[in-house]
């Protein structure tokens, strides 16, 4: 068994751990996300993280978990999932020529040697002045329903966003360059060996 769990569903950051070449075991945490108004973006994030992390360690305490949560914000105000196609469009439009933050906060735990490591990833996403045609066109192209923010920064995102800045991998769900530091000092390291999937 692999000394490295995902404690998420996501596919997005199993394609990216897959793609930096880990080996890793995915155990879904079954407890709700929190969404509490009076939160931060990054407060929200650490919350989140922390609790999916602690409860799929628990159960593995001798495995290295990794757990993560991701949002997107405006200013303060915390962008969620679209309900409806309709949702989606108006989330494009308050994004539309304007500059908004993604956070994601990763939680790495080993509970048997009690250590664990908590941060916050944050970017710049840079959105560009957006018709109503652009939307249409870019929303038939993806499916926002699943997306924080009603968009994906791969495939189709070069189209509405003009440039990120800070990690492109945070964008998609999973700030890679400071995961892979942080799971090497925990012992977790690439395999070089197998080719990314």
């Amino acid at each position: 068994m692999s000394p490295l769990i995902l404690a998420s569903g996501s596919p997005r950051r199993k394609q990216l751990l897959r793609q930096a070449g880990f080996d890793f075991e995915i155990r879904l945490p079954r407890i709700p996300e929190r969404a509490d108004a009076h939160l931060s973006p990054r407060e929200l994030t650490s919350w989140n993280a922390v609790r999916k992390g602690l409860h799929v360690a628990r159960l593995h305490p001798d495995m290295v978990v990794i757990a993560a949560d991701t949002v997107v914000a405006l200013g303060n105000t915390i962008i969620g999932k679209p309900a409806d196609a309709r949702n989606a469009v108006r989330i494009l439009e308050k994004l539309s020529g304007r500059t908004h933050q993604v956070y994601t906060s990763v939680f790495v735990a080993h509970l048997a040697r009690t250590k664990v490591n908590l941060f916050c990833a944050i970017s710049d996403v840079h959105f560009r002045k957006l018709g109503a045609h652009q939307i249409r066109d870019y929303l038939a192209r993806i499916d926002p329903l699943d997306k924080a923010g009603a968009y994906a920064a791969q495939g189709y995102g070069t189209q509405i966003i003009k440039r990120i800045d800070g990690s492109y991998s945070n964008v998609v769900g999973l700030p890679m360059e400071q995961t892979t530091t942080v799971l090497g000092k925990f012992g977790i390291r690439p395999n070089k060996n197998r080719s990314p999937k």
